[in-house]
């Protein structure tokens, strides 16, 4: 077996792992990303998907910054984990210019500085998956349609360049992607009833004391 084999495998084993944490909104998931970037490095390399392999430092850095934000969020609230919310639609307008630019960076860097055979639609995963790490590191619940999007076009990019393993990966990220959203929105409004009842509790509390008084 080759030794380009042999990370493939890994790769797909990490990223089925990762793929469980990110359902489950655990904080494990951004150790299991780094180590999955650092073995997807050269499995990107050396078939020629350059910025996908350039991608990766920038996950190097999102899985520190994510890990740090989901267990030591601070805010004036007694719990210490950021909680799952919607993006607004100010969010949503930045990274849909953010996407637009880095899209057009990053096919203009391919085309003209690589031999890539895919520039267009390698261009648009990375820009994509940028913008999706981002809004898992900020908890997004709208995170999962970006990975949707980039799961899909990954599975014919993949298959294309014959990494068969991590098209079978992408496959099952395009449908978990789907079940990801809907799990989460109910982890959102689960939390946002439990959020309610403490304030209730708090307030009825708060009345008893100054009926006692």
């Amino acid at each position: 077996m080759s030794w380009s084999s042999v990370t493939e495998i890994v790769g797909f084993c990490l990223g089925v792992l990762y793929l469980y944490y990110e359902y489950k909104a655990n904080a494990r998931v951004w150790i299991v990303s780094l180590l999955m970037t650092l073995v997807s490095m050269q499995v990107y390399y050396s078939r020629g998907l350059y910025a996908d392999f350039a991608m990766n430092i920038y996950y190097v850095v999102m899985a520190i910054y994510g890990y740090v934000t989901w267990t030591f969020h601070l805010r004036k609230r007694k719990k210490p984990e950021l909680p799952i919310r919607r993006a607004g639609v100010g969010v949503l307008i930045w990274c849909a210019v953010a996407l637009a630019g880095v899209y057009a960076l990053i096919a203009a860097w391919l085309i003209l500085f690589t031999d890539s055979t895919v520039p267009y639609f390698d261009a648009f995963t990375t820009a994509m998956s940028i913008i999706a790490t981002w809004m898992l590191a900020r908890k997004y619940v709208q995170q999962w349609l970006a990975w949707l999007a980039v799961d899909t076009v990954c599975v014919g990019l993949y298959a294309y360049k014959g990494i068969y393993l991590y098209a079978l990966l992408y496959a099952a990220y395009t449908v978990v992607a789907w079940l990801g959203y809907r799990k989460w929105l109910r982890l959102m409004r689960q939390a946002e009833i439990g959020n309610n009842g403490e304030v209730n509790s708090e307030e009825e509390e708060n009345v008893k004391i100054m009926n006692n008084n």
